[in-house]
């Protein structure tokens, strides 16, 4: 032993162990230390002892070298260092092509270390993302949040990695798509280690990570390392060579290692001992370690070696005994009392032990690398490492379970305090104190969602045991998520049980309780379509509104917005358009005023509809897009709410003929409308894509599209706004397909109301057309042509033609020719083509004579779609640059689509690095965007590429 030493401890900070790396000093003293003098050594370290300062270097992709991590010291001291495992660094550096680095073995056994260290004396730290997953992490949003966070601050400010914000329901494979394709903007390789990947337990997280490994881009480097093999499809990267793999035996101190390690740490041993120790210990890195740290003040060390025990369960075991035994009460106390925490701070630290002075221990434990590491910047908050907090808490209940359940309550009263209220509702289960966490659940359940922790919700709900589920606020709570799903059914049921059960809610909550009941039949109600029942309940709502208690402001506004977001949407649906747009615009405002996007989303997606059927497609088109913009702010553009948004977009592009653009948005509406989660949305989907189809002309597989847009009326209470309209165009493809019995049989089956609809005359004059009765057809029009009150615009402009049409057929060409400039005419605002290229027209337009219509523009387009060319922008709306581009921009922006990175772009151009990215920010500015993948989509908006494969 040196006669005058300390310990400095190396933590393997996810491999849950101690990881001891020594420091020994010069001055001489006659008296062996003694255990206190060593724990003292790690809280109030000598003098000439300084933290080091790592040289962080920047990646430069050449081989990298094997060597001890070293510090500085002020004076010339031995310097710290960790053992340097030479051959695992030459793995780590030598396979780094092949992409992707699996390190799975056992706790404690030098992964965290081995990688740290790696990073360290290579200089790879600051191009390396290093994510630590949560313990038991079922959040997939979380996950990524940390990931993508993590990820910013390695590819630096100038890269093209965008902040991920919580979001109430998440979409992680939209995310990742974005994630993939940012990072094929890098520039230079940027390693990411994901550390304990065994504690991601969420399904939808693996399967995203592993679209991310299969696909991820060059110079992107991932290592995983993890207790057991993780539930990841890593068996195609290994078939491909693109594995590299480091297990249990491969991380094995060898006999000249453990030998290194010991004398690091001041350990003087015989050979014979070391031998003996490294046997038991198999190589086992926390066991060398975890000895390592109490031989260096134990009396008698050959003993120890002697006693010590060889699997790893009673190696932990018995150095928990040994480090606790020889620590301070306070310190033993401390660690004992926050083991139930997953992080502690100093306050809360001493509210659990009852003294004062926790923090000074805290960052001594830390600084020596001891216990404890540091969570933040600013070093307030710490977690211990994972099997050592394991054993802390063996140790506790074996010795104070008493006291176990009353900790739990005072955490949770802490983190209720301080606004944590994941972690209280944790605390408040933990000391199975149910009635207090289904209140504290219920009061910020809808918050959780709302603000994009819907998983931890969800996942909190499940922790409750069954006997605890009869409360009916707990009830209600269930019913949740079988209401996002559109499992109506089901939510019913939760409901009743609720409603019961309502006479068990405390008097004091029976306002929130009310308010939550009224909240969630409204939703059930408006998926079903049922304004009337909407209405009913939102004069409930409204009444419990009035009377707001104290503490429940944010409770209510979230309410309040929810309210005035379902009533809106149940009367659009309903046809009650004014009244829709009152309250969606009231939703909308509120929404933004507190800071809830979910509803701003879901207001500003059904304005856009209610703009689009009644309103100018300008505006309607800017609302839609400011709908998904918000959506995909904050990770969500697959949010049932939202789908409207790129249904609405794509009705647009077929209306005004941009067919490959409608493709591309009824996809993306796809993904977001799922089946069965908003009837009256899929609905519209349904119908927009028959329209697509029958322009063009896959008949069947628009019968087939109105013929399931019908069968959503089915699920729908109240007759859907676009029921009249999906039926018209069913019968008129019927007509179109010579299917007359086909589509009479639908117009026979229509109320009487609706057969004299806009809609229903015109698929009527359709058949009357088919069977060559063009008189009836005159006459069945002859109460719409200048009809006003339809429901989509097409309508008018339909009768208009279906009448030229008749006229035509009649041997009446001028008031034929008189029909098509009217339908010209009603056309024109939007530069509406749908109706021109679905109606057997083109003669009669092609006939149409140019010196005497208004609208010469409009019919060249139309006739340029029946030709088969492709418009590049909504007729006469082609949106304008904020500034024109120049032609070196130009020739940056044609090379934006490619796979390519910025230096190949500059490669491809012989041009720099820097003149690339200047050219890069320009384009954004001018473009109004803020990534790649904005400026290839608005530049396809704007013409200035062509529309891409994705969307043909």
């Amino acid at each position: 032993m040196p006669q005058h030493g300390g310990n400095q401890s190396s933590c393997d900070e996810n491999d849950d162990v101690l990881q001891p790396k020594m420091l020994a000093g010069s001055t001489t003293t006659t008296r062996h230390p003694s255990p206190s003098d060593a724990l003292q050594f790690f809280l109030a370290p000598p003098t000439w002892l300084r933290v080091r300062v790592l040289d962080f270097k920047t990646l430069n992709g050449h081989s990298l070298d094997g060597g001890i991590v070293s510090g500085q010291t002020v004076a010339s001291k031995s310097a710290p260092s960790v053992v340097a495992r030479r051959a695992l660094f030459d793995v780590l550096s030598a396979n780094g092509a092949s992409g992707v680095t699996l390190v799975s073995a056992p706790a404690g056994s030098g992964k965290t270390v081995l990688l740290r260290s790696w990073l360290d004396e290579a200089g790879l730290r600051d191009r390396a993302a290093w994510v630590s997953v949560n313990r038991n992490e079922q959040d997939a949003q979380r996950f990524w949040l940390s990931l993508i966070e993590q990820l910013r601050a390695a590819v630096g400010a100038e890269a093209f990695v965008e902040r991920l914000a919580p979001v109430p329901e998440f979409d992680g494979v939209a995310v990742v798509e974005r994630l993939l394709s940012e990072l094929q903007s890098l520039e230079e390789p940027v390693v990411l280690v994901i550390d304990d990947l065994e504690e991601l337990t969420s399904p939808e997280a693996l399967a995203e990570l592993e679209t991310l490994l299969a696909r991820r881009p060059s110079l992107l480097r991932v290592i995983l390392t993890t207790r057991r093999d993780p539930q990841l499809g890593l068996h195609r990267l290994r078939l491909a060579g693109q594995l590299t793999e480091i297990r249990a035996s491969d991380l094995r101190f060898a006999l000249e290692e453990a030998h290194e390690l010991l004398a690091d740490a001041g350990v003087v041993l015989s050979e014979e001992s070391a031998a003996v120790l490294h046997a038991r210990t198999e190589g086992w890195a926390a066991g060398l370690r975890l000895a390592a740290l109490s031989l260096a003040g134990h009396p008698e060390p050959e003993r120890f070696v002697a006693e010590f025990s060889g699997s790893e369960r009673t190696v932990a075991d018995y150095l928990l005994a040994e480090v606790l035994a020889r620590q301070p009460d306070d310190v033993r106390r401390l660690l004992l009392r926050t083991s139930i925490l997953d992080r502690v701070n100093g306050a809360l630290a001493d509210l659990l032990t009852g003294a004062s002075g926790s923090e000074g221990i805290l960052h001594g434990l830390e600084q020596a690398n001891a216990f404890v590491v540091a969570l933040d910047t600013e070093r307030s908050w710490f977690r211990y490492h994972s099997l050592f907090a394991d054993l802390l808490r063996l140790e506790l209940r074996r010795t104070e379970s008493h006291l176990v359940r009353e900790l739990h309550e005072v955490a949770a009263g802490w983190y209720a305090q301080h606004g944590y209220v994941v972690e209280a509702i944790r605390h408040t289960q933990a000391a199975e104190d149910w009635a207090s966490a289904t209140h504290m659940l219920a009061d910020h359940s809808r918050s959780l969602y709302l603000r994009g922790h819907g998983a931890t919700a969800r996942a909190l709900l499940d922790a409750f045991p069954a006997e605890a589920r009869f409360d009916p606020e707990l009830m209600l709570l269930f019913a949740q998520e079988p209401l996002r799903l559109g499992a109506l059914e089901e939510t019913a049921a939760h409901i009743a049980s609720a409603e019961q059960n309502a006479s068990a809610v405390p008097v004091e909550r029976r306002h929130r309780f009310e308010v939550q009941l009224a909240a969630i039949r409204l939703a059930i109600a408006r998926k079903r379509g049922d304004v009337e029942s909407v209405l009913g309940e939102l004069q409930a709502l409204s009444g419990l509104l009035e009377t707001q208690a104290p503490g429940e402001l944010s409770l209510l506004n979230d309410a309040r917005a929810a309210m005035l977001m379902n009533l809106g949407i149940a009367e659009l649906w309903s046809s009650r358009n004014e009244e829709a747009e009152d309250h969606l615009e009231q939703g909308l405002e509120l929404a933004r005023r507190i800071g809830a996007p979910y509803s701003e989303a879901g207001c500003l997606a059904h304005l856009g509809l209610l703009t689009a059927l009644r309103g100018s497609f300008v505006v309607a088109r800017e609302r839609c897009i400011d709908a998904i913009a918000v959506a995909e702010a904050h990770g969500w553009p697959s949010e049932p709410i939202v789908g409207v948004a790129p249904a609405t977009l794509a009705g647009i592009e077929v209306g005004q003929g941009r067919f490959e653009e409608a493709r591309y948005w009824l996809e993306r509406a796809e993904l977001a409308l799922r089946p069965g989660a908003e009837p009256a949305a899929e609905l519209l989907l349904h119908l927009v894509s028959g329209m697509l189809n029958t322009a063009q002309g896959r008949y069947e597989e628009a019968m087939e599209a109105f013929r399931v847009a019908e069968r959503q009326q089915l699920l729908l209470i109240a007759p859907h706004a676009l029921s009249v309209v999906t039926r018209g165009l069913h019968v008129q493809t019927l007509a179109r397909l010579g299917e007359t019995a086909a589509a009479r049989a639908i117009l026979a089956e229509m109320t009487d109301e609706d057969r004299d609809s806009s809609e229903s005359r015109s698929a009527l004059a359709a058949v009357h057309l088919a069977e060559g009765d063009a008189a009836a057809a005159v006459d069945v029009l002859a109460p719409i042509v200048d009809a006003s009150d339809t429901v989509v615009k097409i309508s008018p402009i339909q009768a208009f033609l279906f009448d030229a049409l008749a006229r035509e057929a009649l041997d009446d060409p001028e008031t034929a020719e008189a029909s098509i400039e009217r339908a010209l005419e009603r056309a024109e605002p939007d530069g509406l083509i749908f109706p021109f290229v679905t109606m057997p027209v083109q003669g009669l337009l092609e006939r149409h004579p140019r010196h005497r219509t208004a609208h010469a523009a409009l019919l060249s387009d139309i006739l340029d779609v029946l030709d088969g060319s492709v418009l590049s922008a909504p007729a006469g709306r082609r949106p304008e640059l904020r500034e024109e581009l120049s032609d070196g921009e130009l020739r940056v922006l044609r090379y934006l689509p490619s796979n390519l990175s910025a230096p190949e772009i500059g490669n491809e151009l012989y041009l720099s690095l820097n003149t690339i990215k200047s050219h890069m920010r320009h384009i954004y500015a001018k473009l109004g965007v803020h990534r790649r993948t904005e400026a290839v989509d608005r530049a396809r908006e704007l013409g200035l590429l062509a529309p891409s494969a994705r969307r043909r």
